[in-house]
């Protein structure tokens, strides 16, 4: 992987992870310890579901760069319905405090997003490949100082 990609990935699921664990500490607090897990676990999924996204999304980019654009789109709203088909499927389950689940799945969703967003922002990513250094260079026409 990538420099670049381990950076965005990690810039991503850092502050993810930050709001999972303060979800599960507040759900703990709330709903006790099946809240507790409930956030964890959707914590979990979002870094998963998302992760995966992200590396399919770079992957993409290196290897089909014409559909980037479409890809990404196609991507985050598959995420999203697998999101929402992995809280329909959990909705009445005696695991974990599904409503801690549901807010915390939200909740981490938006911050990978943002994080990411914020990620891509402060990157440097060249639009143009720099000249190779081993090209030869252009000779010089005209008066010599």
């Amino acid at each position: 992987m990538p420099s670049n990609d381990a950076r965005m990935l990690i810039h991503a699921a850092v502050p993810t992870a930050a709001v999972g664990a303060v979800a599960a500490v507040v759900s703990g607090v709330i709903a006790g310890g099946e809240g507790a897990l409930g956030a964890g676990v959707a914590a979990l999924v979002t870094i998963l579901f998302m992760g995966i996204g992200l590396l399919v999304l770079q992957q993409t980019a290196r290897s089909l760069p014409h559909l980037f654009q479409a890809m990404g789109l196609m991507l985050y709203a598959a995420q999203i319905l697998l999101l929402f088909v992995f809280l329909a499927a959990f909705k009445n389950t005696t695991l974990f405090n599904p409503r801690s689940f549901a807010i915390t799945l939200v909740a981490t969703t938006l911050a990978w997003i943002g994080a990411q967003t914020y990620a891509h922002m402060k990157s440097k990513i060249l639009y143009v490949e720099p000249e190779s250094s081993t090209a030869p260079r252009p000779e010089k026409t005209g008066p010599s100082s």
